[in-house]
């Protein structure tokens, strides 16, 4: 059995001859640079001081390059969108320096001067006469958004302002996503994972536009979730008339993909914290749902792909309303939150979602645990959501920095023991 095969198999909660991996798939399924570069390092697949490169430079995701798949077994590959959060495309490779020491390769477009106080700034399209979009804090990980919102006037709020970011795809992404796709299909035996992104309604890591030199409209995080209950009827007109862009380029999409595309990832947007949900059952079926179950029905009448969800934190709650929308993915399911029993979780919705994620706890054991708790941790998840399928490996959202690299090693050693049928 071939991974495609199995990972196609698994999404019809069907028990293959293992259970499917994935790692760097997606930005949401990925792997900080810094931890990237340790299990190279461990593995014995570079020379000390060979980099890595940053592929998703918000995030600071690193490269998972085809040795380290077919070491790992990774099943499943990802296709992203033609540029990255600033803008800028992740092409014309040159070196950097992270604040841990580990050394990379960053894109072109890739700001790598300090400023005096040790941050490292980020410019939309690189464009460093427009104001800066993102900061790494000296000494930090990954990227923040700044906010550049311009004065709100209640009376002049203007939808459009809130769309610029969701246009009609273009020519150049269409090439793109029809090359990569016929890359990866034909190339590889990898189920392939697409993010053409406009049908993330809401998702705040978009809301500040990152790659618009001069964004308008409610682009401060504060404000546009307080927008969500106090402009209501605007931002489900900023939805409606994106979720129309969303299906045109979908349909467009689809003439150069056809089925090659395994899932996609339809949104990122979270609703869950730590303890619960941030936002209502009634608000998500009022202000998201409509939309979700818009962009899934087409999905599911005109393709074959799977509809992917990624949304953080305590959402059991919420759950049932995914299923109804017509999810049929999973992610990262963070069983650390209150309320997400492992094996609840796979008694009550296994049967009808796939769980691509909660293969290790994330906050906790992997990055402060010893290398046997790691073990027994992972044991302990293929032995409660591997059976009957609908279980895709995966860490609770990405492998962050600061990891031990034992612990790593023991991830992936216990990955590669226990993913088998049947399960022990």
């Amino acid at each position: 059995m071939n991974s495609r095969e199995r990972v196609i198999l698994a999404l019809n909660h069907k028990e293959t001859d293992r259970v499917p991996l994935d790692l760097g798939g997606s930005a949401v399924t990925g792997m900080h640079v810094s931890s990237v570069y340790l299990l190279r390092q461990a593995l014995g697949l570079d020379e000390p001081g060979t980099p890595v490169k940053v592929v998703e430079p918000f995030q600071m995701l690193g490269e998972i390059k085809l040795d380290l798949i077919q070491v790992l077994g990774i099943d499943v590959a990802g296709i992203n969108p033609l540029k990255t959060f600033f803008g800028y495309k992740n092409e014309g490779w040159k070196p950097w320096t992270t604040f841990d020491g580990t050394p990379v390769l960053v894109p072109e477009g890739f700001n790598t001067d300090p400023e005096q106080n040790g941050d490292v700034l980020q410019y939309p399209e690189s464009d460093k006469s427009a104001p800066a979009s993102g900061r790494m804090p000296e000494g930090g990980w990954y990227f923040d958004a700044i906010i550049r919102q311009p004065p709100l006037d209640d009376n002049n709020l203007n939808v459009e302002d809130n769309l610029e970011e969701f246009g009609p795809v273009s020519e150049e992404e269409l090439a793109h996503f029809g090359h990569e796709a016929k890359r990866l299909y034909e190339e590889t035996d990898k189920a392939i994972l697409a993010n053409f992104g406009g049908t993330s309604f809401g998702d705040i890591a978009l809301v500040p536009a990152t790659a618009l030199k001069y964004p308008k409209g409610i682009r401060d995080v504060e404000e546009w979730y307080i927008s969500t209950s106090a402009r209501h009827e605007h931002i489900y007109k900023i939805f409606q008339r994106q979720c129309e862009i969303a299906l045109e380029n979908l349909a467009k999409i689809y003439e150069v993909l056809g089925n090659r595309v395994t899932a996609v990832l339809v949104t990122g947007t979270d609703f869950g914290a730590q303890n619960g949900l941030f936002i209502s059952p009634r608000s998500y079926r009022e202000l998201f749902k409509p939309f979700h179950v818009r962009v899934n029905n087409w999905i599911h009448e005109n393709t074959q792909w799977k509809s992917f969800i990624h949304t953080c934190g305590s959402v059991w709650v919420l759950l049932p309303d995914l299923i109804d929308a017509g999810f049929d993915i999973f992610n990262p399911v963070q069983t650390s939150a209150a309320h997400m029993n492992l094996s609840e979780l796979k008694q009550e919705f296994g049967g009808q979602l796939t769980f691509w994620g909660g293969g290790v706890d994330t906050q906790h054991v992997l990055p402060f645990g010893t290398p046997d708790e790691v073990c027994q941790d992972v044991r302990e998840r293929f032995r409660i959501f591997g059976p009957s399928g609908g279980f895709v490996f995966n860490t609770i959202h990405n492998v962050q920095a600061g990891i031990p690299v034992e612990n790593l090693l023991a991830l992936y050693g216990t990955v590669k023991e226990c993913r088998d049928y049947p399960m022990q």
